[in-house]
């Protein structure tokens, strides 16, 4: 059970954002990776249809054996993950939310934004997460509509991108926020872009390295970490373009396995 693989599942390539971190802390573990491109985004997608999707993804996951499941989309956590934990007992599940918390805690002018897509911004998740740790700051959510297939295919750092997103920003710089929350996974391949848009000053706060404790924090309490000191395998799966999710892993430290699957 140990050297059982870690499951991640995304909308798409956005959860490989939050692979590279655990892998980064726990090289050790084998992978697998579910990119379900051929149904992105969640974002724009009923509670009803996010849910379903969830299930297939987790389903096939638990198929291959793995000891513990990420939920590497923010939508699909919001919408999914308290179904998917009544569910599915044997398995524990980490989940992605909004870093809301640490930008609001470290905020010096009480004013916070938040780049999400539509279907994080109106869960009750997300509501109930500003109300129990946003008293006193103001919250300016936008939905990024049409940041995720840029992304998808390929066009983080494209003119496209940068002028949706300076159309995105501007009403947050106008207010006057010195943080930048990205609540979605896909969202820290604009980071690049957004570092060229934003003042010095604005920080932008992203998920992953948390989800990566937490994810070893679990392994470490269930004594599930892998201490078998051999090469880690990584297979990542997509049902699109595999060219395009290869091409997000270049550079990763590791040997990794891209295939297509049908799913």
């Amino acid at each position: 059970m140990q050297n059982n693989p870690i499951g991640v599942f995304d909308s798409g390539v956005g959860g490989t954002s939050i692979w590279k971190e655990i892998h980064k802390l726990l090289p050790l573990e084998n992978t697998i990776y579910l990119a379900d491109s051929a149904n992105a985004p969640y974002g724009k997608k009923s509670p009803e249809d996010i849910l379903r999707l969830s299930i297939k993804n987790t389903e096939l996951l638990l198929q291959h054996n793995c000891k513990i499941i990420v939920v590497a989309c923010n939508t699909a956590t919001t919408n999914a993950i308290t179904y998917l934990r009544e569910t599915y007992t044997n398995v524990s599940f980490i989940g992605i939310e909004p870093a809301i918390k640490p930008a609001v805690l470290q905020s010096n002018s009480k004013t916070v934004g938040v780049l999400a897509t539509k279907g994080t911004l109106s869960s009750s998740l997300f509501h109930s997460t500003v109300k129990n740790h946003a008293e006193g700051i103001k919250i300016i959510e936008k939905e990024g509509e049409g940041l995720v297939p840029l992304i998808e295919s390929g066009k983080a750092t494209s003119v496209e991108a940068k002028d949706l997103l300076k159309t995105f920003l501007e009403p947050m710089l106008e207010q006057n926020i010195d943080y930048l929350v990205l609540g979605c996974t896909h969202y820290p391949y604009l980071i690049p872009v957004l570092k060229e848009l934003l003042p010095a000053h604005v920080n932008i706060i992203d998920s992953g390295e948390a989800v990566a404790r937490q994810t070893k924090a679990i392994l470490e309490r269930k004594n599930l970490l892998n201490r078998d000191n051999v090469a880690s395998s990584h297979k990542f799966y997509t049902n699109a373009d595999v060219s395009i999710l290869r091409s997000f892993l270049k550079g990763a430290k590791a040997t990794v396995n891209v295939a297509y699957l049908d799913f």
